[in-house]
C-alpha cells in the first residue's frame, strides 16, 4: 500500500500514514532490531499493512519520495475545522451523524405522494 506520513516523531521511532485508500490511519512504530528510517510529514511511502483489532499497522515502510505533500496534515486540519464551523447542531457529538426528525420525512413522503391513491385492502 502507498501513503503518506502525516505525522512523524523520530526520537519516538514512530508514524501515523494516511493510506491510498482513504480508510483508517496506518500506525507505524519501528522495531528495535530495523535499521532506522527517518519518516517525515510528507514522506510518500510504500509500506506493508496488518490489521489487528480494527488497527491498521504499518510494516517495512519504504521511502518512495521525500516531502512530496509536505503540509498535508495541516491542510487536513485546517479542512477539518471549517467543516465542523459549517455543521449545524443537530449534528452528533462525533460528527457522523445527522439527526433528522421523523416528522420531517413523513411530511415530505406525504407531500410526494399528495393525491396518489392508497391501495386497496380487503
Amino acid at each position: 500500500m502507498f501513503g503518506v506520513v502525516l505525522w512523524s516523531d523520530t526520537d519516538e521511532r514512530k508514524a501515523v500514514i494516511w493510506c491510498e485508500d482513504h480508510g483508517d490511519l496506518a500506525f507505524y512504530k519501528q522495531s528495535e532490531h530495523e535499521e532506522q528510517l527517518p519518516l517525515d510529514a510528507g514522506d510518500w511511502v510504500q509500506f506493508d499493512m496488518t490489521m489487528d483489532r480494527d488497527m491498521r499497522y504499518a510494516h517495512n515502510p519504504r521511502l518512495v519520495s521525500e516531502g512530496v505533500c509536505h503540509g498535508l496534515a495541516d491542510a487536513l486540519g485546517d479542512a477539518g475545522v471549517q467543516q465542523v464551523k459549517k455543521q449545524p447542531e443537530t449534528r452528533t457529538a462525533r460528527n457522523t451523524a445527522e439527526i433528522i426528525p421523523f416528522a420531517s420525512l413523513q411530511k415530505e413522503r406525504g407531500a410526494r405522494n399528495k393525491g396518489a391513491a392508497l391501495p386497496h385492502r380487503a
